[in-house]
């Protein structure tokens, strides 16, 4: 079953091949992935390989899971917004895939997630040392990638990455900031999830659109598309990080639970009342200062997820990706673009609400 059914998409013309317009993306953008990866000094082009799935952890050819391909996917399917080709958009596409694997590096190491992809992760592999020096060092190559193209339309793009990254990296401190608090209003949360998903889906919703030349209206516009697309993205993200399919999302069961996130789930329980939302704060509370909270059994965090479900921070959240879903949709409706492309916008969107990973 899908985690959150969308709501039906008025007047759609076609159907779109999501699976086809993902492997574009990844098409499209590998090879220039590959060839930027490869600029970096040993050991951290292997490592960096490694992580993205091209190689094992004994240097061999694999064939990995290199992730869903969304923001690749979002950022040369933006470019033909202009007119322009999809190539275009590539530059877009690899910058902005530089820096959310640079976001990934770090985020498990301070997160301690072992598992990513189903593989262990950079710095349970290599080490804390490389999985910090090669996110620095792709962030680096993002900024690289855009700039040597040396136009002002590059400019422009890596100005709204640069932001984009910034707000990302605010969002990461937020959330390690919300794991040592009681209570994080729901209001808190969504500004947190904003920053660290939305932020970077919204500059690859636009990016390539600025390699082709679109006005900053046009761009601006994009963007609340694919801030609104994150927003959804992220609160799909913390159903699965609760009920998620282990096999399916790579990650332990209770992914979330075992590392006292506040994601959306969590907070809208804890803000609903009631008896449910009461004894799962008390609950919580003493989760906080358990010195063998690591050690806590899979029916300790299943009881935990039940009080969250009964409270109603489940469904909550999957309205709430919903409603997200409609607003990106509609910012559509304000920039001038031939069907096909809105189709593939639409269908895009659509993905997000419904994966299982």
């Amino acid at each position: 079953m899908p985690t959150v059914p969308p709501a039906p998409t008025a007047d759609r013309r076609t159907t779109v091949d999501v699976t086809a317009l993902l492997e574009r993306g990844r098409t499209l953008a590998t090879p220039v992935l590959r060839a930027a990866v490869d600029r970096l000094a040993p050991p951290m082009d292997t490592v960096a390989a490694y992580h993205f799935g091209w190689i094992d952890a004994q240097g061999n050819p694999a064939d990995g899971d290199g992730g869903k391909a969304v923001r690749p996917a979002l950022a040369v399917l933006s470019a033909e917004v202009t007119g322009a080709a999809p190539e275009v958009g590539v530059p877009g596409a690899v910058a902005v895939e530089l820096v959310h694997n640079f976001s990934l590096l770090h985020d498990d190491l301070m997160d301690g997630d072992e598992q990513r992809r189903h593989r262990d992760t950079v710095w349970k592999v290599h080490g804390p040392a490389q999985a910090i020096l090669v996110g620095d060092a792709l962030f680096a190559l993002a900024n690289e990638v855009l700039l040597e193209l040396g136009t002002v339309e590059a400019g422009r793009a890596t100005r709204r990455l640069t932001k984009a990254s910034r707000s990302l990296i605010d969002g990461q401190a937020q959330d390690i900031s919300y794991e040592h608090r009681d209570r994080v209003s729901v209001e808190e949360c969504l500004e947190m999830e904003g920053n660290k998903t939305g932020a970077l889906l919204a500059c690859a919703s636009s990016i390539g659109a600025v390699l082709g030349g679109a006005d900053e209206r046009t761009a601006d516009t994009l963007e609340k598309y694919g801030y609104h697309l994150g927003l959804a993205f992220q609160a799909v993200d913390d159903l699965l990080g609760i009920w998620g399919d282990p096999d399916a999302t790579g990650k332990q069961t209770w992914s979330d639970l075992r590392q006292r996130k506040k994601s959306l789930p969590v907070v809208a329980a804890l803000a609903a009342g009631g008896a449910a939302s009461e004894r799962l704060g008390e609950i919580l509370t003493a989760d906080a200062k358990a010195s063998d909270f690591a050690n806590f059994s899979e029916e300790e965090f299943a009881a935990r997820a039940a009080l969250i479900e009964e409270a109603g921070g489940r469904e909550w959240t999957a309205d709430e990706a919903r409603r997200q879903h409609t607003i990106a949709i509609e910012a559509l409706d304000a920039v001038d673009m031939p069907d096909r492309v809105r189709d593939r916008f639409t269908a895009l969107a659509d993905f997000v609400v419904v994966r299982k990973r």
